[in-house]
């Protein structure tokens, strides 16, 4: 992904709230599973960080990306942004 990919897409995320919340037992397979099924119908997914939880979020976003198979676009403070190209709902269209 290049620089100005991942700059368009962030300015995408401005606008979206987290539709999942990592907590204290940080990331189970529980979650892993509804992230990967939320990517079926969205390409860009924010995830909040629970101050409960103890994992640093920048481990949790690159474990979670790599086991759905998707892009950290950002991590800010306890913000995770992800995305992942869909062939089915495609909806963003990446500047080249």
């Amino acid at each position: 992904m290049t620089s100005k990919q991942r700059s368009y897409l962030k300015s995408l995320a401005n606008n979206i709230d987290p539709i999942f919340q990592i907590g204290k037992s940080s990331l189970t397979p529980e979650v892993t599973e509804a992230v990967g099924e939320a990517f079926n119908t969205r390409e860009l997914i924010k995830i909040a960080v629970l101050k409960n939880c103890l994992d640093d979020p920048r481990a949790i976003a690159e474990m979670l990306a790599e086991r759905t198979h998707s892009q950290v676009v950002q991590v800010i403070g306890k913000k995770i942004t992800l995305y992942k190209e869909s062939k089915d709902h495609k909806k963003i269209v990446l500047p080249s």
